[in-house]
Protein backbone atom coordinates (compact mmCIF):
# COMPACT_ATOMS: atom_id res chain seq x y z
CA UNK A 1 0.00 0.00 0.00
CA UNK A 2 2.56 2.40 0.94
CA UNK A 3 4.56 2.02 -2.60
CA UNK A 4 1.15 2.23 -4.30
CA UNK A 5 0.35 5.59 -2.39
CA UNK A 6 3.80 6.87 -3.15
CA UNK A 7 3.02 6.00 -7.35
CA UNK A 8 -0.29 7.99 -6.86
CA UNK A 9 1.81 10.63 -5.15
CA UNK A 10 4.57 11.03 -7.87
CA UNK A 11 1.61 10.88 -10.78
CA UNK A 12 0.08 13.69 -8.82
CA UNK A 13 2.79 16.17 -8.53
CA UNK A 14 3.49 15.09 -12.84
CA UNK A 15 -0.12 16.02 -13.61
CA UNK A 16 -0.12 19.01 -11.83
CA UNK A 17 -0.31 22.27 -14.24
CA UNK A 18 3.21 24.04 -14.25
CA UNK A 19 3.15 25.65 -17.30
CA UNK A 20 5.50 26.56 -20.21
CA UNK A 21 7.19 29.48 -18.36
CA UNK A 22 7.79 26.78 -15.48
CA UNK A 23 8.99 24.19 -17.34
CA UNK A 24 11.09 26.23 -19.45
CA UNK A 25 12.46 27.98 -16.59
CA UNK A 26 13.31 24.67 -15.23
CA UNK A 27 15.03 23.32 -17.95
CA UNK A 28 17.56 26.06 -18.36
CA UNK A 29 18.59 26.01 -14.47
CA UNK A 30 18.99 22.16 -15.66
CA UNK A 31 21.34 22.97 -17.54
CA UNK A 32 23.21 25.46 -15.95
CA UNK A 33 23.51 22.64 -12.90
CA UNK A 34 25.03 19.98 -15.46
CA UNK A 35 28.05 22.35 -16.92
CA UNK A 36 29.24 22.54 -13.64
CA UNK A 37 29.30 18.67 -13.37
CA UNK A 38 30.58 17.53 -16.77
CA UNK A 39 34.03 17.55 -16.06
CA UNK A 40 33.73 15.21 -13.06
CA UNK A 41 33.55 11.81 -14.31
CA UNK A 42 30.49 9.11 -12.98
CA UNK A 43 28.84 11.61 -10.92
CA UNK A 44 25.67 10.02 -9.42
CA UNK A 45 23.79 12.69 -8.07
CA UNK A 46 20.16 13.12 -5.91
CA UNK A 47 17.61 16.19 -6.42
CA UNK A 48 16.13 17.08 -2.99
CA UNK A 49 12.96 18.88 -2.01
CA UNK A 50 13.05 22.46 -1.98
CA UNK A 51 11.95 24.60 0.97
CA UNK A 52 11.18 28.04 1.17
CA UNK A 53 13.61 30.46 2.10
CA UNK A 54 11.45 30.46 6.03
CA UNK A 55 12.11 26.27 6.05
CA UNK A 56 8.52 25.49 5.05
CA UNK A 57 7.26 23.65 2.32
CA UNK A 58 4.34 23.39 0.07
CA UNK A 59 3.25 21.61 -2.99
CA UNK A 60 5.79 23.71 -5.17
CA UNK A 61 8.65 22.03 -3.34
CA UNK A 62 7.58 18.81 -4.65
CA UNK A 63 7.10 20.57 -7.95
CA UNK A 64 10.09 21.77 -8.47
CA UNK A 65 12.32 18.68 -7.03
CA UNK A 66 10.19 16.28 -9.63
CA UNK A 67 10.54 18.34 -12.74
CA UNK A 68 14.87 18.73 -12.10
CA UNK A 69 15.08 15.21 -11.48
CA UNK A 70 13.39 14.76 -14.70
CA UNK A 71 15.32 17.62 -17.11
CA UNK A 72 18.39 16.22 -15.74
CA UNK A 73 17.95 12.75 -16.28
CA UNK A 74 17.09 13.69 -19.51
CA UNK A 75 20.46 15.46 -20.21
CA UNK A 76 22.36 12.31 -19.91
CA UNK A 77 24.83 13.98 -18.42
CA UNK A 78 24.46 12.69 -15.07
CA UNK A 79 23.06 9.56 -13.14
CA UNK A 80 19.67 10.26 -11.06
CA UNK A 81 18.30 8.55 -8.08
CA UNK A 82 14.72 8.43 -8.96
CA UNK A 83 12.78 10.69 -6.55
CA UNK A 84 10.48 7.64 -4.94
CA UNK A 85 13.45 5.97 -4.08
CA UNK A 86 15.36 8.70 -2.94
CA UNK A 87 11.86 9.81 -0.36
CA UNK A 88 11.79 5.97 1.08
CA UNK A 89 15.33 5.68 1.74
CA UNK A 90 15.54 9.03 3.41
CA UNK A 91 12.27 8.08 5.30
CA UNK A 92 13.92 4.88 6.39
CA UNK A 93 16.96 6.40 7.52
CA UNK A 94 14.40 8.80 9.32
CA UNK A 95 16.29 11.66 7.27
CA UNK A 96 14.78 14.97 6.90
CA UNK A 97 15.53 17.32 3.70
CA UNK A 98 16.43 20.67 4.30
CA UNK A 99 17.38 23.49 1.57
CA UNK A 100 20.70 24.56 3.13
CA UNK A 101 23.33 21.22 4.20
CA UNK A 102 25.91 21.96 5.88
CA UNK A 103 29.11 19.73 5.44
CA UNK A 104 28.95 16.88 7.88
CA UNK A 105 25.21 16.57 6.49
CA UNK A 106 25.58 16.46 2.87
CA UNK A 107 28.31 13.88 3.19
CA UNK A 108 26.00 11.85 5.66
CA UNK A 109 23.38 11.53 3.12
CA UNK A 110 25.80 11.25 0.37
CA UNK A 111 26.52 8.08 2.33
CA UNK A 112 22.97 6.91 2.99
CA UNK A 113 22.09 7.55 -0.57
CA UNK A 114 24.90 6.37 -2.64
CA UNK A 115 25.50 9.45 -4.56
CA UNK A 116 28.36 12.21 -5.09
CA UNK A 117 26.17 14.98 -5.52
CA UNK A 118 22.88 16.70 -4.21
CA UNK A 119 20.84 19.01 -5.73
CA UNK A 120 19.24 21.59 -3.42
CA UNK A 121 18.08 24.61 -2.76
CA UNK A 122 15.03 27.02 -1.91
CA UNK A 123 11.80 28.74 -3.42
CA UNK A 124 10.96 32.44 -2.61
CA UNK A 125 7.66 33.64 -3.90
CA UNK A 126 8.11 37.00 -5.65
CA UNK A 127 4.97 39.65 -6.78
CA UNK A 128 3.04 39.01 -9.97
CA UNK A 129 2.68 35.21 -9.14
CA UNK A 130 6.13 34.38 -9.84
CA UNK A 131 8.04 32.04 -7.67
CA UNK A 132 12.32 32.31 -7.74
CA UNK A 133 13.76 29.26 -7.24
CA UNK A 134 17.88 28.94 -6.82
CA UNK A 135 19.45 25.65 -6.51
CA UNK A 136 22.89 24.30 -5.95
CA UNK A 137 24.63 20.99 -7.26
CA UNK A 138 26.77 20.28 -3.54
CA UNK A 139 29.70 17.49 -3.88
CA UNK A 140 28.66 15.07 -0.81
CA UNK A 141 32.50 14.54 0.45
CA UNK A 142 33.23 17.99 0.58
CA UNK A 143 30.19 20.54 0.67
CA UNK A 144 31.40 22.50 -2.17
CA UNK A 145 29.54 23.73 -4.43
CA UNK A 146 30.23 23.09 -8.38
CA UNK A 147 27.65 24.79 -9.67
CA UNK A 148 24.28 27.22 -9.29
CA UNK A 149 21.47 28.22 -11.24
CA UNK A 150 18.11 30.99 -10.62
CA UNK A 151 15.46 30.63 -12.47
CA UNK A 152 12.01 32.46 -12.22
CA UNK A 153 8.95 30.40 -12.71
CA UNK A 154 5.27 30.49 -12.68
CA UNK A 155 3.57 30.06 -8.92
CA UNK A 156 0.78 27.37 -9.87
CA UNK A 157 0.47 26.17 -6.53
CA UNK A 158 -0.38 29.35 -4.38
CA UNK A 159 0.50 29.87 -0.99
CA UNK A 160 -1.44 27.19 0.76
CA UNK A 161 -0.67 24.54 2.58
CA UNK A 162 2.49 25.37 3.71
CA UNK A 163 4.14 23.36 6.73
CA UNK A 164 7.42 23.49 8.48
CA UNK A 165 10.79 21.20 8.10
CA UNK A 166 12.13 23.37 11.65
CA UNK A 167 9.90 26.28 13.15
CA UNK A 168 11.38 28.96 14.73
CA UNK A 169 9.15 29.49 18.39
CA UNK A 170 6.15 32.03 17.92
CA UNK A 171 6.72 35.06 16.53
CA UNK A 172 8.57 37.70 18.75
CA UNK A 173 6.89 40.54 19.89
CA UNK A 174 7.51 43.22 22.81
CA UNK A 175 9.66 45.59 23.67
CA UNK A 176 12.41 43.74 24.60
CA UNK A 177 13.37 42.80 20.69
CA UNK A 178 16.20 43.51 18.67
CA UNK A 179 16.14 42.68 15.19
CA UNK A 180 18.82 43.05 13.08
CA UNK A 181 19.42 42.74 9.36
CA UNK A 182 22.99 42.26 8.10
CA UNK A 183 23.70 43.35 4.19
CA UNK A 184 26.71 41.50 2.51
CA UNK A 185 28.60 42.65 -0.77
CA UNK A 186 29.96 38.99 -1.96
CA UNK A 187 31.65 40.43 -4.85
CA UNK A 188 34.78 39.15 -5.58
CA UNK A 189 36.56 41.66 -3.73
CA UNK A 190 34.78 40.79 -0.37
CA UNK A 191 36.51 37.72 0.80
CA UNK A 192 37.79 39.59 4.03
CA UNK A 193 34.61 40.76 4.56
CA UNK A 194 32.79 37.79 4.28
CA UNK A 195 35.51 35.66 6.40
CA UNK A 196 35.36 38.48 9.21
CA UNK A 197 31.43 38.52 9.40
CA UNK A 198 30.57 35.04 9.80
CA UNK A 199 33.88 34.64 12.32
CA UNK A 200 32.81 37.24 14.36
CA UNK A 201 28.48 36.66 14.31
CA UNK A 202 28.57 35.46 17.65
CA UNK A 203 30.45 38.00 19.22
CA UNK A 204 27.94 40.41 18.09
CA UNK A 205 24.51 38.43 19.29
CA UNK A 206 26.58 37.70 22.19
CA UNK A 207 26.83 41.44 22.81
CA UNK A 208 23.13 41.89 22.38
CA UNK A 209 22.24 39.07 24.55
CA UNK A 210 24.40 40.36 27.29
CA UNK A 211 22.10 43.59 27.78
CA UNK A 212 18.43 44.33 29.34
CA UNK A 213 15.89 46.15 29.22
CA UNK A 214 13.30 46.77 31.93
CA UNK A 215 15.28 43.48 33.39
CA UNK A 216 14.80 41.51 31.18
CA UNK A 217 17.10 39.78 28.38
CA UNK A 218 16.56 40.70 24.67
CA UNK A 219 15.06 38.59 21.83
CA UNK A 220 17.13 38.45 18.98
CA UNK A 221 16.42 37.82 15.46
CA UNK A 222 19.02 38.32 12.46
CA UNK A 223 18.54 38.69 9.09
CA UNK A 224 21.12 38.35 6.26
CA UNK A 225 21.01 39.38 2.67
CA UNK A 226 23.66 39.19 -0.43
CA UNK A 227 23.86 41.46 -2.94
CA UNK A 228 26.49 42.20 -6.22
CA UNK A 229 27.01 38.50 -6.77
CA UNK A 230 26.60 37.13 -10.37
CA UNK A 231 25.54 33.93 -9.20
CA UNK A 232 22.35 36.24 -8.15
CA UNK A 233 18.93 37.27 -10.13
CA UNK A 234 19.08 39.86 -12.65
CA UNK A 235 15.63 40.42 -12.04
CA UNK A 236 16.39 40.67 -8.26
CA UNK A 237 19.43 43.44 -8.94
CA UNK A 238 21.23 40.93 -7.43
CA UNK A 239 20.05 40.66 -4.38
CA UNK A 240 19.51 37.51 -2.33
CA UNK A 241 17.78 37.16 0.78
CA UNK A 242 19.92 34.40 2.49
CA UNK A 243 17.70 34.15 5.89
CA UNK A 244 14.87 35.46 6.57
CA UNK A 245 14.40 37.18 10.05
CA UNK A 246 15.18 34.15 12.56
CA UNK A 247 16.19 33.43 16.29
CA UNK A 248 17.99 30.24 15.39
CA UNK A 249 21.19 31.80 14.57
CA UNK A 250 22.80 28.72 13.58
CA UNK A 251 20.54 29.04 10.23
CA UNK A 252 22.57 32.20 10.25
CA UNK A 253 25.78 30.77 10.49
CA UNK A 254 25.34 28.03 8.33
CA UNK A 255 24.72 30.21 5.65
CA UNK A 256 27.66 33.05 6.07
CA UNK A 257 29.88 30.00 5.94
CA UNK A 258 28.51 28.80 2.52
CA UNK A 259 29.02 32.23 1.27
CA UNK A 260 31.21 32.70 -1.83
CA UNK A 261 31.88 35.82 -3.55
CA UNK A 262 31.33 36.29 -7.16
CA UNK A 263 31.94 39.65 -9.26
CA UNK A 264 28.84 41.77 -10.07
CA UNK A 265 26.85 44.75 -9.86
CA UNK A 266 26.56 45.82 -5.92
CA UNK A 267 23.25 47.75 -5.98
CA UNK A 268 22.78 49.21 -2.61
CA UNK A 269 19.96 51.03 -2.76
CA UNK A 270 18.32 47.52 -4.11
CA UNK A 271 20.06 45.69 -1.35
CA UNK A 272 18.11 48.28 1.27
CA UNK A 273 14.90 48.40 -0.71
CA UNK A 274 14.76 44.71 -0.12
CA UNK A 275 15.66 43.93 3.19
CA UNK A 276 12.66 46.67 3.96
CA UNK A 277 9.90 45.09 1.80
CA UNK A 278 10.63 41.43 2.80
CA UNK A 279 11.53 41.57 6.36
CA UNK A 280 9.00 41.26 8.83
CA UNK A 281 9.58 44.04 11.28
CA UNK A 282 8.04 44.81 14.23
CA UNK A 283 5.46 47.48 15.12
CA UNK A 284 6.97 47.63 18.34
CA UNK A 285 7.88 51.33 18.85
CA UNK A 286 10.42 50.05 21.91
CA UNK A 287 12.23 47.35 19.46
CA UNK A 288 15.61 47.79 18.65
CA UNK A 289 15.84 47.51 14.64
CA UNK A 290 18.74 48.19 12.92
CA UNK A 291 20.49 47.22 8.98
CA UNK A 292 23.85 46.90 8.66
CA UNK A 293 25.10 47.11 5.35
CA UNK A 294 28.78 46.53 4.14
CA UNK A 295 30.43 46.90 0.66
CA UNK A 296 33.53 49.02 -0.98
CA UNK A 297 31.46 50.23 -4.15
CA UNK A 298 30.09 53.75 -4.67
CA UNK A 299 26.57 53.76 -2.39
CA UNK A 300 24.67 55.34 -5.60
CA UNK A 301 25.02 52.65 -7.88
CA UNK A 302 21.80 51.01 -9.33
CA UNK A 303 18.27 51.92 -10.39
CA UNK A 304 17.05 52.37 -6.54
CA UNK A 305 18.22 55.59 -5.40
CA UNK A 306 19.78 54.81 -1.65
CA UNK A 307 18.04 57.47 -0.30
CA UNK A 308 14.43 56.56 -1.27
CA UNK A 309 15.03 52.83 0.18
CA UNK A 310 16.42 54.84 3.35
CA UNK A 311 13.97 56.51 3.96
CA UNK A 312 11.25 53.55 3.50
CA UNK A 313 13.29 51.95 6.32
CA UNK A 314 13.19 55.30 8.40
CA UNK A 315 9.26 54.99 8.20
CA UNK A 316 9.31 51.23 10.25
CA UNK A 317 11.32 52.71 12.69
CA UNK A 318 14.69 50.92 11.17
CA UNK A 319 17.85 52.69 11.49
CA UNK A 320 20.35 52.05 8.40
CA UNK A 321 24.24 51.55 9.14
CA UNK A 322 26.76 51.69 6.61
CA UNK A 323 30.00 49.99 6.65
CA UNK A 324 32.54 50.73 4.26
CA UNK A 325 35.62 48.64 3.34
CA UNK A 326 38.12 50.84 3.09
CA UNK A 327 39.68 54.39 3.82
CA UNK A 328 37.25 56.81 5.63
CA UNK A 329 38.28 59.05 2.46
CA UNK A 330 37.04 56.82 -0.18
CA UNK A 331 33.91 55.76 2.25
CA UNK A 332 32.88 59.86 2.52
CA UNK A 333 34.00 60.13 -1.46
CA UNK A 334 31.30 57.09 -2.75
CA UNK A 335 28.30 58.05 -0.23
CA UNK A 336 28.38 55.75 2.28
CA UNK A 337 28.30 58.60 4.81
CA UNK A 338 25.68 60.22 3.33
CA UNK A 339 23.81 57.23 3.39
CA UNK A 340 24.68 56.75 7.16
CA UNK A 341 23.21 60.30 7.72
CA UNK A 342 19.81 59.78 5.64
CA UNK A 343 19.36 56.47 7.73
CA UNK A 344 20.01 58.13 11.28
CA UNK A 345 22.47 55.27 11.78
CA UNK A 346 26.72 54.83 11.81
CA UNK A 347 29.08 55.26 9.42
CA UNK A 348 31.46 52.68 10.36
CA UNK A 349 34.74 51.95 8.73
CA UNK A 350 36.95 48.33 8.71
CA UNK A 351 39.80 46.91 7.27
CA UNK A 352 38.11 44.00 5.86
CA UNK A 353 41.83 42.12 5.71
CA UNK A 354 42.60 41.92 9.39
CA UNK A 355 42.98 39.51 11.48
CA UNK A 356 40.13 39.31 13.45
CA UNK A 357 40.14 37.58 16.58
CA UNK A 358 42.45 37.16 19.71
CA UNK A 359 42.82 34.14 21.85
CA UNK A 360 41.69 34.09 25.51
CA UNK A 361 43.09 31.94 28.34
CA UNK A 362 39.36 30.95 28.60
CA UNK A 363 38.90 29.75 25.13
CA UNK A 364 39.88 25.59 25.29
CA UNK A 365 37.54 25.49 28.17
CA UNK A 366 34.58 27.32 26.92
CA UNK A 367 34.82 25.12 24.00
CA UNK A 368 35.29 21.90 26.09
CA UNK A 369 32.44 22.80 28.18
CA UNK A 370 30.57 23.91 24.37
CA UNK A 371 30.88 20.36 22.95
CA UNK A 372 29.65 18.70 26.38
CA UNK A 373 26.45 20.74 25.90
CA UNK A 374 25.71 18.66 22.87
CA UNK A 375 25.24 15.72 25.03
CA UNK A 376 22.67 17.03 27.20
CA UNK A 377 20.30 17.93 23.59
CA UNK A 378 17.29 15.37 23.20
CA UNK A 379 15.64 15.72 19.99
CA UNK A 380 12.31 15.61 18.98
CA UNK A 381 11.25 13.74 15.79
CA UNK A 382 13.13 14.22 12.28
CA UNK A 383 13.66 17.15 12.35
CA UNK A 384 15.35 17.60 15.93
CA UNK A 385 17.99 15.05 14.49
CA UNK A 386 18.25 17.15 11.54
CA UNK A 387 18.24 20.47 13.56
CA UNK A 388 20.92 18.76 16.13
CA UNK A 389 23.20 17.17 13.42
CA UNK A 390 23.13 21.03 11.75
CA UNK A 391 23.99 22.74 15.50
CA UNK A 392 26.79 20.32 15.41
CA UNK A 393 28.12 21.43 12.34
CA UNK A 394 28.16 24.51 13.15
CA UNK A 395 30.37 23.77 16.34
CA UNK A 396 32.71 22.33 13.41
CA UNK A 397 32.70 25.28 11.40
CA UNK A 398 33.68 27.65 14.32
CA UNK A 399 36.17 25.09 15.83
CA UNK A 400 38.12 25.52 12.22
CA UNK A 401 37.48 28.92 12.27
CA UNK A 402 39.58 29.22 15.45
CA UNK A 403 39.71 28.62 19.73
CA UNK A 404 37.83 32.27 19.56
CA UNK A 405 35.48 31.93 17.42
CA UNK A 406 34.33 28.32 18.93
CA UNK A 407 34.62 29.98 22.65
CA UNK A 408 32.09 32.71 21.13
CA UNK A 409 29.86 30.65 19.82
CA UNK A 410 30.19 28.03 22.73
CA UNK A 411 29.05 31.32 25.43
CA UNK A 412 26.22 32.26 23.35
CA UNK A 413 24.82 28.41 23.52
CA UNK A 414 25.21 29.04 27.12
CA UNK A 415 22.33 31.66 27.02
CA UNK A 416 18.36 32.12 27.21
CA UNK A 417 18.63 33.02 23.75
CA UNK A 418 19.77 29.90 22.50
CA UNK A 419 17.50 27.62 24.44
CA UNK A 420 14.43 29.58 23.28
CA UNK A 421 15.44 29.37 19.52
CA UNK A 422 16.15 25.43 20.27
CA UNK A 423 12.71 24.61 22.06
CA UNK A 424 11.18 23.87 19.19
CA UNK A 425 13.19 20.54 18.63
CA UNK A 426 15.06 19.82 21.49
CA UNK A 427 13.05 18.42 25.04
CA UNK A 428 15.91 19.97 27.29
CA UNK A 429 15.49 23.37 26.28
CA UNK A 430 12.53 23.30 25.91
CA UNK A 431 12.32 22.81 29.40
CA UNK A 432 14.91 25.27 30.18
CA UNK A 433 13.50 28.34 28.03
CA UNK A 434 9.64 27.12 30.11
CA UNK A 435 8.00 25.97 26.62
CA UNK A 436 7.02 23.18 28.25
CA UNK A 437 7.13 20.67 31.71
CA UNK A 438 9.29 17.82 31.57
CA UNK A 439 6.05 15.68 32.17
CA UNK A 440 4.67 17.37 28.98
CA UNK A 441 7.43 16.20 26.76
CA UNK A 442 7.13 12.51 28.49
CA UNK A 443 3.54 11.95 27.94
CA UNK A 444 4.27 12.51 24.01
CA UNK A 445 6.80 9.09 23.34
CA UNK A 446 6.74 9.26 19.31
CA UNK A 447 8.69 12.84 19.30
CA UNK A 448 11.31 11.76 21.56
CA UNK A 449 14.35 8.99 20.67
CA UNK A 450 13.58 5.45 19.95
CA UNK A 451 15.91 4.81 23.31
CA UNK A 452 13.68 6.75 25.41
CA UNK A 453 10.24 5.73 23.28
CA UNK A 454 10.64 2.35 25.58
CA UNK A 455 11.06 3.46 28.90
CA UNK A 456 7.97 4.20 30.96
CA UNK A 457 6.73 7.72 31.52
CA UNK A 458 8.51 8.20 34.99
CA UNK A 459 11.30 7.00 33.71
CA UNK A 460 11.57 9.16 30.71
CA UNK A 461 11.03 12.87 33.30
CA UNK A 462 14.07 11.83 35.32
CA UNK A 463 15.72 11.96 31.97
CA UNK A 464 15.09 14.87 30.67
CA UNK A 465 15.09 16.63 34.47
CA UNK A 466 18.24 15.30 34.79
CA UNK A 467 19.34 16.36 31.38
CA UNK A 468 18.30 19.60 32.13
CA UNK A 469 20.16 19.82 35.31
CA UNK A 470 23.51 19.22 33.24
CA UNK A 471 22.34 21.93 31.02
CA UNK A 472 21.78 24.19 33.60
CA UNK A 473 24.83 23.36 35.63
CA UNK A 474 27.43 23.55 32.20
CA UNK A 475 25.79 26.83 31.43
CA UNK A 476 27.06 28.40 34.87
CA UNK A 477 30.25 27.16 33.91
CA UNK A 478 30.47 28.76 30.72
CA UNK A 479 28.70 32.37 32.03
CA UNK A 480 31.75 32.83 34.50
CA UNK A 481 34.15 31.98 32.35
CA UNK A 482 33.01 34.13 29.59
CA UNK A 483 32.71 37.07 32.12
CA UNK A 484 36.17 36.45 32.51
CA UNK A 485 37.21 36.14 29.13
CA UNK A 486 35.28 39.56 28.76
CA UNK A 487 37.42 41.12 31.09
CA UNK A 488 40.59 39.84 29.13
CA UNK A 489 39.57 40.87 25.81
CA UNK A 490 38.83 44.53 27.27
CA UNK A 491 42.78 45.12 28.07
CA UNK A 492 44.14 42.97 24.95
CA UNK A 493 41.89 44.29 21.89
CA UNK A 494 41.94 47.74 22.26
CA UNK A 495 41.43 48.05 18.44
CA UNK A 496 38.73 45.72 17.42
CA UNK A 497 36.51 48.78 16.12
CA UNK A 498 38.18 48.68 12.80
CA UNK A 499 36.34 44.70 12.30
CA UNK A 500 33.32 44.22 11.10
CA UNK A 501 32.35 43.13 14.69
CA UNK A 502 34.05 45.13 16.02
CA UNK A 503 32.08 48.06 14.56
CA UNK A 504 28.85 46.43 14.11
CA UNK A 505 28.61 45.63 18.36
CA UNK A 506 29.99 49.24 18.77
CA UNK A 507 27.03 50.88 16.99
CA UNK A 508 24.61 48.68 18.51
CA UNK A 509 25.47 49.36 22.08
CA UNK A 510 25.13 52.89 21.00
CA UNK A 511 21.72 53.07 19.45
CA UNK A 512 19.96 50.67 21.36
CA UNK A 513 20.69 52.31 24.64
CA UNK A 514 18.78 54.87 23.41
CA UNK A 515 16.00 52.23 22.96
CA UNK A 516 16.28 51.58 27.23
CA UNK A 517 18.70 48.43 26.21
CA UNK A 518 21.47 48.33 29.05
CA UNK A 519 24.79 46.93 28.61
CA UNK A 520 27.15 45.59 31.07
CA UNK A 521 30.16 48.29 30.93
Amino acid sequence: MRKIGMMILAAAVLAMPVGAQAADGLKKLSGKLEKGLKAEPARKIAVLSFPYTDGTSAQGSKIVQERLTTFLAEGGAVQVVERQLLEKILDEKKLAQTGILDPKTSAELGRVLGVNVLVTGTLNDLSGGETEVNARAIETDSGRILSAGQAVIANTWGKTQRTALVQDPAPMRGKQLAQIAILLDTSSSMDGLISQTKTQLWRIVNEIASAKKDGKAPQIQVALYQYGNNGSSPTKLWVDQMVPFTSDLDKVSEALFGLRTNGGEEYSGAAIQDAVRELSWSNEPGAYKAIFIAGNEPFTQGSVPFREAIAAAGRKGVVVNTVYCGSRDSGVQEQWLAGAQAGGGEFLVIDQDRVASINAPQDAEISRLSNKLNGTFIPMGATGRMAARGAAAQDSLAAGAGGSVAAERGAYKAKAQYAAAASSWDAVSAVISGAAAPKALAAAPAALPEEMQAMSEDERVRVIETKSRERKEIQEKIQKLEADRADFLKKADKDSGNTMGGAVTDAVRKQAAKKGFNFKS
